[in-house]
C-alpha cells in the first residue's frame, strides 16, 4: 500500500483545515500517481475538495465514524476494521493514503511506499505527518532534483519500508 503527502521541513501537512501551500507542480505528481487507483481519505480530507466531491477517475474510500455518512461516488466506512476488508479487494499497489493526519496515522503501519513532497519551508500548522526519517525501517529510495515554486523548494522523494531481518 502507498501514501502520498506533501509535508514542509517540520512534516507538517495542514493548518486550520487546508493544505499548507498549492505547488501545481504536486498537484500534477499526486494526479499522475493515484488516477486510476484507489485513495483513502477521511472526511475532513474530503471537505478541503472542489464542492466536497470525491476525485474523479479513482476509487475513493472515506472513513468517518458517523454511521449516517454518505457520499456519492464514493464508499463509506465506518472503522479501521471496515476499512481494511474493503482495502482486501484491491490490488495493494493501486492503493494510496491521501490524508488527513489521523488516516496517515492509522494507516501508516500498512503501507510499504511513501510519496512525499518535501517542502524546504517551515509553516504555522496544526496537523502533521510521522517523521519518516527518525523511523529506522523507512529509508530513502529514490528522489527527485530539486524544483522551485515561486522562492520554495521542494523536492520528490520515495520512501520504502525496509522489512526487518
Amino acid at each position: 500500500m502507498n501514501l502520498i503527502v506533501a509535508v514542509d521541513n517540520n512534516w507538517a501537512i495542514g493548518n486550520k483545515g487546508e493544505l499548507l501551500i498549492r505547488i501545481p507542480n504536486d498537484h500534477k505528481h499526486f494526479r499522475e500517481e493515484t488516477t486510476g487507483k484507489v485513495v483513502v481519505l477521511g472526511r475532513k480530507t474530503l471537505d478541503t475538495f472542489p464542492q466536497r466531491m470525491p476525485l474523479k477517475n479513482r476509487t475513493n474510500i472515506i472513513l468517518s465514524s458517523n454511521p449516517d455518512y454518505k457520499v456519492k461516488d464514493a464508499i463509506v466506512v465506518h472503522n479501521l476494521e471496515e476499512l481494511l476488508e474493503e482495502l482486501a479487494k484491491y490490488n495493494s499497489e493501486d492503493i494510496y493514503i491521501i490524508g488527513g493526519e489521523s488516516i496517515y496515522r492509522q494507516m501508516l503501519p500498512y503501507c510499504n511506499v511513501a510519496h512525499v513532497t518535501r517542502i524546504d519551508h517551515s509553516y504555522a500548522a496544526d496537523a502533521y505527518f510521522p517523521n519518516l526519517d527518525v523511523l529506522p525501517e523507512w529509508k530513502i529510495t529514490a528522489d527527485s532534483d530539486e524544483q522551485t515554486y515561486f522562492d520554495i523548494a521542494y523536492q520528490f522523494i520515495k520512501y520504502e519500508k525496509i522489512p526487518e531481518k
